[in-house]
C-alpha cells in the first residue's frame, strides 16, 4: 500500500511538472505545425493537378504536316485519372481540416485553466494519499479525476507526437516521392497545354515549305511520343495517389483513433490496479 502511495505522488508531481514545462506541448506543436503544412503543400498539388487536367481535356494537340492535320486528343488520355484527383483532393481537405482541428485542440488543452486545474486536483491528490482519514472516502474519486485530467490534459499532444513518429519513421519517404512524381506529371500536362501548330505563312517558297513540312512531321512525331509518355505518367499517378490517400487517411484518422484507444486503456488499466487499498 505504501510503494501505491509513492507511485501515485510520483505520477502526480510528474505529471504537474511536464504540464507546467510545456515541454511535451512543444514537441506537440512543432509535429502539428509540420503535418499541417505538408498536408497544405499536397493539397496545393492536388488542385493544381486537377486544373491542369481540368485544361487539357478540353483541348487537342494539332500538328499539320504539310497541310494533314494530326489531333492528338489530352483528355481522353487524362480522363480515367481526372475523378480520382477530384476525390483525392477532397480527401486532403478533409486530412488538412483534421490537422488543423488537431492544431486548435492542442491550444486549448495547453492553455493555463486546464493546467491549474490539473496541478489542483494533483495536489488534492497527493493530500489524500497521506492523509489516513482521507484515504478511505475520497482517495478513489480523486484519482479517478486525476486520470480523467491527465487524458485531457495529455491526450492530444501525445496523439501528435505518436502519429507523427509513425509517419517520419515508415511514411514520410513514400509521401514526399509520391507527391514529387504528381508534380512531374503536372508539369507534364501543362507542356503539353500549352502545344499549339505552329504558324503558317502563304508568302513562303517552295523550298522553305518543304523545310515547315519536315519541321512538322518530326514536331508530330513528338508530340505522339510524348502522349506515350504522358500515359504512363498518368498510370503512374494513379498509383501515387491511391499511396497518398492512405497515407493520410492513416496519419490524420486511424493513428490518431489508435493512440487514443492506446492512452485509454493505459489509464483505465492504472486505475484498475491501483486503486485498491
Amino acid at each position: 500500500m505504501s510503494k501505491r502511495r509513492f507511485l501515485w505522488t510520483l505520477l502526480a508531481l510528474v505529471a504537474t511538472a511536464a504540464a507546467f514545462s510545456g515541454i511535451v506541448d512543444d514537441a506537440g506543436q512543432a509535429y502539428a505545425e509540420k503535418a499541417f503544412k505538408r498536408a497544405l503543400v499536397t493539397f496545393a498539388v492536388a488542385r493544381t493537378l486537377n486544373g491542369v487536367i481540368s485544361v487539357a481535356q478540353g483541348t487537342e494537340v494539332a500538328v499539320e504536316p504539310g497541310g494533314v492535320g494530326v489531333n492528338f486528343s489530352v483528355g481522353q488520355v487524362l480522363d480515367p485519372v481526372n475523378d480520382l484527383v477530384e476525390r483525392f483532393s477532397a480527401v486532403m481537405l478533409v486530412a488538412a481540416s483534421s490537422l488543423g482541428l488537431q492544431n486548435v485542440l492542442l491550444r486549448m488543452t495547453s492553455w493555463w485553466g486546464v493546467t491549474a486545474a490539473l496541478a489542483i486536483v494533483a495536489v488534492v491528490v497527493t493530500a489524500t494519499v497521506w492523509w489516513p482519514e482521507g484515504r478511505t472516502r475520497y482517495l478513489k474519486p480523486a484519482m479517478r479525476l486525476l486520470l480523467v485530467m491527465l487524458f485531457l490534459r495529455f491526450a492530444v499532444p501525445v496523439l501528435i507526437i505518436g502519429t507523427n513518429l509513425v509517419f517520419d519513421t515508415f511514411l514520410e519517404a513514400e509521401q514526399a516521392a509520391a507527391t514529387s512524381a504528381l508534380e512531374s506529371t503536372r508539369s507534364e500536362i501543362e507542356a503539353l497545354n500549352e502545344e499549339s501548330a505552329p504558324p503558317q505563312n502563304d508568302d513562303q517558297s517552295l523550298m522553305e515549305r518543304l523545310g515547315s513540312m519536315i519541321d512538322e512531321s518530326f514536331e508530330s512525331l513528338n508530340v505522339a511520343d510524348r502522349l506515350e509518355r504522358l500515359k504512363h505518367s498518368a498510370s503512374n499517378a494513379s498509383e501515387h495517389i491511391i499511396n497518398l490517400i492512405v497515407i493520410f487517411v492513416l496519419q490524420t484518422i486511424i493513428l490518431p483513433l489508435v493512440f487514443v484507444w492506446l492512452l485509454v486503456e493505459l489509464l483505465k488499466g492504472i486505475a484498475v490496479r491501483t486503486t485498491r487499498f
